[in-house]
């Protein structure tokens, strides 16, 4: 067992453990504690963990932290208070309509594997988010999105739990306040919610999104010649594999940065210095530049300082070597938004979240 003692009550089945480690749950393979830790597999378990939390004045004073599938965090020191890991599972089809099947999933539930029991399934929309790493109770938080697909175009619905009030909300698309990897989950209601379900509306009639990235030119050089939603999971999953490092092989969160916004102006004054600029325009008039572009400008791309480093083919990609502390990735993060500031004028973002 990874970690400490157990602590049980005869009065009650919940089981906490102290001094638990967390390196098997975050997906940079950080070696850190969590004072107190527990798991739970239903509403029913994750209500008696926090009742059990409230009786013993020692947990209760302490902060609550739920724990996902630990591949967009990074922990840069021991987690003080409770760590409750949420493992609720399950896949199921709820209802449909003439032109959309409404799917819902436990938020403990890997998204990958919610992605493939869709397009087994012929239900099309999550095709483009193929691979993504993490849990399905992550998704709405962050907005996940990739090739030109974000989770906000196939949400229905969510239930959430209320940390307090002890009691399950259900939030529509409006209510999340969805922005670019964001959230009201992020920012508003910031650790005071626990999502237990996602619902999602897909279509019974693909609609084919190829034109963002280099899925085009991987569906040639698969030969496909007849469009379908395998074919494009299947090409977003090539793509991927080639240029993001496996997690249980290297230590990582994905993207570690959002691509940041800028207005035309700006990019056109730095598009008269770097001809070669990657941007989108934007339905607002302004333009996304490629993070991964502006960090490889200034000559991070497989930068490596002991075990912390730049992926060698993806330079938006932090990475654990080996041993490295959650502090010394964020160390080397700072560099980076400092350089990519200095050199561009640009400030970057980070995606992950810094615990």
């Amino acid at each position: 067992m990874a970690g400490g003692r157990i602590i049980t009550t005869a009065h009650h089945k919940t089981m906490i453990k102290e001094n638990f480690s967390l390196k098997k749950y975050n997906t940079f393979g950080i070696d850190c504690t969590a004072q107190y830790f527990a798991e739970f597999n239903s509403v029913e378990k994750l209500r008696e963990q926090l009742e059990y939390a409230q009786l013993s004045t020692v947990i209760y004073q302490l902060k609550t932290f739920i724990l996902g599938g630990g591949s967009n965090i990074l922990l840069t020191g021991d987690v003080e208070g409770l760590v409750l890991k949420n493992d609720i599972k399950g896949i199921e089809k709820v209802a449909d309509d003439a032109n959309s099947v409404f799917i819902k999933a436990g938020a403990g539930v890997q998204w990958h594997k919610l992605v493939l029991y869709c397009i087994q399934n012929n239900f099309a929309g999550m095709e483009n988010l193929s691979l993504i790493p993490g849990n399905v109770g992550a998704s709405p938080m962050q907005n996940i999105g990739a090739y030109g697909v974000e989770l906000k175009d196939v949400f229905y619905e969510l239930e959430a739990f209320h940390l307090q009030e002890k009691k399950l909300v259900t939030f529509s698309l409006n209510d999340c306040h969805f922005g670019y990897r964001e959230s009201v989950f992020k920012r508003q209601l910031k650790n005071q919610f626990v999502i237990t379900s996602v619902t999602y509306r897909l279509n019974k009639v693909p609609h084919f999104n190829t034109s963002y990235g280099a899925i085009e030119q991987e569906l040639q050089a698969m030969g496909v010649r007849e469009l379908s939603i395998q074919a494009i999971s299947q090409a977003v999953i090539n793509i991927r594999s080639s240029k993001l490092p496996d997690p249980s092989v290297i230590g990582n969160a994905g993207s570690f940065f959002k691509n940041p916004e800028i207005d035309q102006q700006q990019f056109e004054h730095i598009k008269e210095i770097y001809a070669n600029v990657v941007g989108y325009a934007l339905d607002n008039g302004n333009v996304k530049l490629a993070a991964g572009w502006l960090i490889e400008q200034c000559g991070w791309k497989g930068y490596r300082k002991g075990d912390a480093g730049c992926h060698v083919k993806q330079a938006l990609v932090l990475v654990n070597y080996g041993n490295a502390s959650g502090q010394e990735i964020f160390d080397l993060s700072s560099e980076i938004i400092a350089s990519v500031q200095r050199k561009f004028e640009v400030m970057l973002e980070r995606e992950v979240n810094i615990i």
